[in-house]
């Protein structure tokens, strides 16, 4: 257990963050299943953008790796244009 009152604030401030990165993580790969899923050029067409920028702030926040989020849209840019 931790033995000074500001290890102590670090452990709440980590579970806060660690919460909070969770629902973000969690919400961007729904949004990613949903536009893989989708058949519709049109509404695959006006997912990108939005799920796009989630991924770019993900990665500013340093949820996900920059590599990573570029990795993600390079493929569903892919998938988009091949519907």
């Amino acid at each position: 257990m931790a033995n000074h009152k500001s290890s102590e604030k670090r452990i709440r401030q980590i579970d806060v963050r660690k919460e909070s990165n969770k629902y973000y993580a969690k919400t961007t790969r729904n949004a990613l299943k949903a536009l893989r899923g989708t058949t519709n050029k049109e509404e695959a067409g006006v997912m990108l953008p939005k799920l796009t920028s989630m991924l770019d702030k993900l990665a500013k926040k340093n949820i996900i790796h920059k590599k990573k989020a570029s990795n993600l849209k390079s493929s569903l840019v892919k998938h988009v244009n091949s519907l």
